[in-house]
């Protein structure tokens, strides 16, 4: 029997109020921010003024009246009362966890003289209960003239606490009287393949440690929970600087992965992170990927980092000549060569992201002819490979970057920090080649960015400022060191953003603000392209939002 047509009508009515109540709560945002100048990556550099966000995601950006429509009466409403808005910066390379727990000891980085560097030292010490060790520090030579450390300046104050020290690069060490004598280590020990025990004229090591030789050291790992806490540290400290994600080199071990595991089994994660372990590690990790995947948008892995040689500032990075300033030695290669293009075979072969450092023109050179082999031998896939920190380059290798699609992962803090004595080191000749940011993007090369953190500062805004300016810190170089090197601010800000995001395979995901992105973005007190590029760093970050939620909001926004 047919309804009375008062009952058609009012059914009719009913179901189109709520197809309409469930249309317009589809088309709300669970958060807006408003009235903002949002630069979202795209190619032309217009603005935008506001973005919605439902969940994790970007689902609208666009003018600030038409993101209003978005607005319901459980959406939360953000102002930004014409602030600068940018994708959130991704740091490429950073050794996470050790970064965490170096903001809890010694900071040696701007020691300017041996008596400082001693004072500081024994300051520490004197906080330690006696056997609890003073480590970390990120000292350097250069800033007192490039006489290397010795024990002699720091065991009276430290005859019961070891030190253990290290320099800002990571590939020199300072160990005192005390840590040589638990890690057994006197006159009669050997060199090890890879590293130096420096040594006096007598032949009495001086407690520097170079490279491999610091394998020799036995210092107590921390506990879990000391790794926990110093993970929690160390993102506070990245999301107060702007950073969103960050591709962690971990030294020379899992415990930061595991670290990373247990965070995210807690939803405690606050930055994203891509970890990578040691390529040496290649048949773990390729059976770890079996049994767990590659995790999801907040922790992935699947990535191995290795060495081919080793620093500038220790003169052990691997060049073609020798060294000026030491004409006795070109630097070290830390793995035999065959031994690591097996490696790199094997990985690559496994499906595995291949990261590899290089400092030196000559290890660069090799690592770049290793990479076309190796991807001629296991036949063409999506492979990305990268070199860590590509500092000193021939002639030829900004072409080769590009037609092998290498990239060419760099910390640019580096540049204005080097620049203060690299000349000695390799001559003026070389040094057209060092930092080459622009000879790289001229080669149409990728250019990522990251820090190196805790060997150089955490903050994408420092690094902008370096690319641009080479400005070097001893403010010698106010014109810019190496100056054809330069990059511009928009270039600079990419390599921190999409091309980090393309270095870690979440080209569509991250580093760009458009629908369907992760809702992963920094507010900065003002325009970085308006900016003079020597103001950069006096920029503010005003809140730092990773998936939509805010992680960093500065004290009184």
């Amino acid at each position: 029997m047919r309804a009375p047509f008062k009952t058609q009508l009012a059914a009719c009515i009913c179901a189109t109020l709520t197809f309409a109540s469930t249309a317009l709560g589809a088309d709300m945002a669970d958060k807006v921010y408003l009235n903002g100048r949002i630069w979202t990556g795209g190619s032309t550099g217009e603005l935008s003024q506001a973005i919605a966000i439902e969940g994790e995601r970007l689902v609208a950006v666009g003018p600030t009246a038409t993101i209003k429509s978005r607005i319901g009466p459980k959406t939360e409403v953000v102002e930004l009362n014409g602030a600068f808005v940018t994708p959130g910066f991704i740091d490429a390379h950073v050794h996470f966890i050790e970064g965490g727990i170096s903001l809890g000891h010694v900071d040696l980085r701007d020691a300017k003289t041996p008596q400082e560097f001693a004072s500081r030292i024994a300051a520490a010490a004197r906080q330690k209960p006696p056997g609890e060790w003073v480590l970390y520090g990120a000292w350097d030579h250069e800033m007192w003239g490039g006489e290397l450390p010795d024990r002699n300046w720091i065991d009276k104050e430290t005859s019961n606490t070891p030190v253990y020290v290290t320099r800002l690069d990571g590939h020199m060490a300072l160990a005192n009287s005390l840590a040589l004598k638990l890690a057994g280590i006197d006159e009669k020990t050997p060199d090890p393949p890879g590293g130096t025990i420096v040594r006096d004229a007598k032949g009495r090591p001086t407690g520097v440690l170079k490279d491999e030789a610091q394998s020799l050291m036995k210092i107590p790992e921390e506990s879990m929970d000391q790794v926990d806490r110093a993970l929690q540290t160390a993102m506070t400290h990245a999301a107060s600087r702007g950073v969103t994600q960050v591709h962690d080199m971990a030294m020379g071990t899992w415990r930061s992965l595991e670290a990373y595991r247990r965070a995210r089994d807690r939803d405690a994660l606050r930055v994203r992170i891509y970890s990578f372990v040691p390529l040496a590690d290649w048949q773990r990790m390729a059976e770890y990927v079996r049994t767990h995947g590659r995790g999801d948008d907040w922790l992935r892995w699947g990535g191995l980092k290795g060495y081919v040689d080793g620093s500038l500032g220790s003169t052990t990075a691997w060049f073609h000549q020798p060294y000026t300033d030491d004409p006795k030695t070109s630097g070290l290669i830390l793995v035999a060569p065959d031994e690591q293009r097996r490696r790199i075979v094997n990985a690559d072969r496994a499906g595995l992201h291949v990261v590899i450092h290089a400092i030196g023109d000559r290890a660069n050179d090799w690592l770049l002819d290793t990479y076309k082999s190796v991807a001629a031998e296991n036949g063409p896939r999506d492979r990305r490979f990268r070199i860590e920190h590509a500092q000193h380059l021939s002639p030829t290798a900004a072409a080769q970057f590009a037609s092998q699609g290498v990239i060419a992962s760099m910390q640019p803090y580096h540049a204005i920090d080097d620049g203060r004595w690299a000349e000695k080191r390799i001559g003026p000749e070389r040094l057209k080649g060092t930092y080459a940011f622009r000879s790289l993007l001229d080669a149409k090369a990728l250019l990522a960015f990251g820090s190196d953190w805790p060997v150089a500062p955490l903050d994408p805004l420092e690094g902008i400022y370096a690319a641009v300016t080479r400005r070097t810190i001893d403010g010698a170089n106010p014109d810019g060191w190496q100056p054809q090197q330069k990059i511009t601010v928009e270039e600079a800000v990419r390599a921190y953003t999409q091309a980090d995001a393309y270095a870690g395979y979440q080209e569509k995901s991250v580093g760009k603000l458009e629908p369907g992105y992760l809702a992963d973005f920094v507010v900065l007190s003002a325009n970085l392209f308006e900016t003079e590029p020597v103001n950069i760093p006096k920029l503010e970050v005003l809140r730092t939002v990773v998936g939509g939620r805010a992680v960093f909001i500065k004290q009184g926004e």
